[in-house]
């Protein structure tokens, strides 16, 4: 926000718990939190506001996620590849949050 770095995010359970996110099947368990989230949290327990920021992420948000980065009031989203269901995309696109595709050269 503002050419500055408010919040970091990265998928793991909640506080308190092993940070185990998949099960031995290899399969996420259900208590963790995506990046974003954990991102939102964050900014939200600081006493900075995402407000009109831009977060930039590497997989399209899922449908939870997409909720929390509108009501955060997150405006832009930047993303490198499409999740399995892009329907969290078009929620975003449908609330007025611009997304711009920007894939990485491997």
């Amino acid at each position: 926000k503002n050419r500055m770095i408010i919040s970091d995010g990265f998928n793991g359970t909640p506080s308190g718990f092993d940070n185990c996110c998949e099960e031995d099947s290899g399969i996420t368990k259900w208590e963790v939190l995506h990046a974003e989230a954990n991102a939102i949290l964050k900014v939200a327990s600081s006493t900075q506001s995402a407000a009109g920021a831009t977060l930039y992420i590497t997989l399209s948000p899922c449908q939870q996620c997409s909720k929390l980065i509108h009501q955060a009031g997150i405006k832009r989203v930047v993303y490198s590849k499409d999740y399995k269901d892009t329907s969290g995309i078009n929620f975003l696109e449908k609330a007025g949050v611009e997304t711009q595709y920007l894939p990485v050269n491997d």
